[in-house]
């Protein structure tokens, strides 16, 4: 298993994944704390739409998906569903639906279309290069350097959405923002190399995995974390050791683990019930 390790190309693909798999994992437990799952999607969305919009009018396409996710992000950070009948998924779910739409329909002028939205689902970690893997080291650095010196603050925050005190918050909150920046900022370079879905399952699987164990935050955050590194390793083994695509298979592993800690949180309660 570690011979297959010493190609470069296998390599970069196991730290890139590893880079992304901590944050996410990490910003994953605000996430489904504050109960916004699709919020990944629709920010990894509309970060692909930008990059549908750049080659279809022929802009830089880094920049243009930067833009498009930063906009992205400040606009759902002032989203505060009030009505008991709404809940802020509905929302999200609505601008992630009409951003695909719109992310395809510019593919679709594209001379490459099908391969362009496989590559938009899941990525290609396999091609990435360590001028990629160095911005993603030090942005994500920088980033979760800013949410361990102010986790007070962000958690504080998440357990207001939690406990439905929203009402608190106000209009704009910077805290909030700059979580919303925050993901937006991940996702942008994330998408570019993993695909949607992949940075989709790192924010969301680690997260509720790590539930199922403990409600502890400090052992959620340990727990996600350590969930989405064994992820990216085995994920990239059964990928490269039974020819599967890098993406699919990393899910699938994220999948399997999950499976396999609410079997042991069953076997848990089964066993305390007695």
């Amino acid at each position: 298993m570690s011979d297959m390790f010493t190609q470069d190309f296998i390599l970069n693909a196991l730290k890139i994944s590893i880079i992304m798999g901590l944050l996410l994992s990490y910003l994953g437990v605000h996430v489904v704390g504050r109960g916004i799952v699709f919020v990944d999607l629709a920010l990894g969305q509309i970060s692909m739409l930008g990059v549908a919009f750049a080659n279809f009018s022929g802009k830089d396409q880094t920049l243009i998906s930067i833009i498009f996710t930063m906009v992205g992000a400040f606009l759902l950070s002032f989203i505060k569903i009030k009505d008991k009948r709404l809940k802020q998924e509905a929302i999200i779910g609505i601008v992630y639906a009409v951003a695909s739409a719109a992310t395809v329909l510019f593919i679709s002028k594209s001379p490459h279309g099908d391969s362009d939205i496989s590559e938009v689902l899941f990525g290609s970690v396999f091609t990435v290069t360590n001028e990629q893997i160095m911005t993603m080291a030090v942005t994500f650095g920088i980033v979760g350097l800013v949410h361990a010196i102010f986790r007070k603050k962000f958690f504080e925050l998440t357990e207001k959405f939690e406990n439905h005190k929203i009402e608190t918050i106000g209009v704009f909150n910077i805290w909030n923002f700059l979580f919303y920046l925050s993901i937006g900022l991940a996702i942008v370079l994330s998408v570019r190399s993993a695909g949607v879905i992949p940075v989709f399952s790192f924010l969301v699987i680690p997260p509720v995995s790590a539930i199922l164990l403990s409600r502890k935050r400090k052992t959620m955050v340990i727990v996600s974390m350590l969930v989405a590194v064994f992820g990216s390793f085995f994920g990239l083994f059964f990928s490269t050791h039974y020819d599967f695509p890098a993406g699919s298979s990393v899910v699938a592993i994220l999948g399997a683990i999950f499976a396999l800690l609410a079997i042991v949180r069953w076997g848990i309660n089964l066993v305390s019930s007695k």
